[in-house]
């Protein structure tokens, strides 16, 4: 199995949100990330982008709405408005403005996880990426977040799951060093080369048939790397 849960960060003021999602994010195999405040969950999205975020409108230190624009200026995962408001206007502002969904409070748990399933499920096919991938007897759910070959589990660990989902969403071009290094790593880590090349050395020693002679991670010298389209 993939060795973490998909990280789902919560950006709301309200303890008593976090006490309800928490446990049935972990009930339903996701990770809860926390942040109280816009400033913090906008840290938390550059830092190590989520799988999705759910972002209450109502928070102490700025509007959602304009949480909601900042985190689109570099975050491309789905993004579901939690909040109390209720007028359409600002639903059909916050979807326009780039939110993949909105759920009002209060709220159930089972039509929330529906939702977050759908929205990560959508964004996958708007960018052109099937969830579910196989090449010879590899197969990656990006999804479930699932590795196997020959249905047999393959353990990686976060960064390396991260990482190998990158590529294998960009399926049949190249993704240069820079774009995985800010998309896995955050922004700061934009020009460690070095360090992206020890990554995919420990991920073809797990994924490739041959690992000396890669043809899943194939290299683009000087560029970045491509998964076979």
């Amino acid at each position: 199995m993939s060795a973490h849960k998909p990280r789902i960060l919560v950006i709301d003021d309200e303890p008593q949100i976090h006490r309800f999602l928490g446990p049935a994010l972990d009930a339903a195999g996701y990770e809860h990330v926390r942040a109280e405040t816009a400033a913090a969950g906008l840290r938390e999205i550059a830092r190590k982008p989520p799988d999705a975020v759910v972002l209450d409108l109502g928070l102490p230190d700025m509007d959602g709405a304009a949480a909601l624009a900042k985190a689109r200026a570099y975050y491309r995962g789905p993004i579901i408005i939690l909040s109390a408001r209720d007028r359409e206007t600002e639903k059909i502002d916050a979807l326009d403005a780039g939110a993949d969904d909105y759920v009002e409070k209060p709220f159930g748990v089972g039509e929330f996880l529906a939702r977050l399933r759908a929205a990560l499920r959508h964004r996958l096919q708007a960018s052109g990426a099937e969830p579910v991938v196989t090449v010879g007897d590899l197969t990656v759910d990006l999804v479930k977040r699932l590795v196997t070959r020959a249905s047999v589990p393959i353990r990686l660990s976060p960064r390396e799951y991260d990482l190998l989902a990158q590529l294998v969403e960009g399926a049949g071009k190249v993704v240069t060093h820079r774009q995985l290094l800010t998309a896995v790593w955050g922004p700061a880590h934009e020009h460690d080369v070095q360090y992206l090349r020890v990554f995919v050395g420990q991920l073809r020693q797990k994924i490739e048939p041959d690992p000396s002679t890669p043809t899943l991670v194939v290299t683009e010298p000087g560029v970045g790397y491509r998964w076979p389209g």
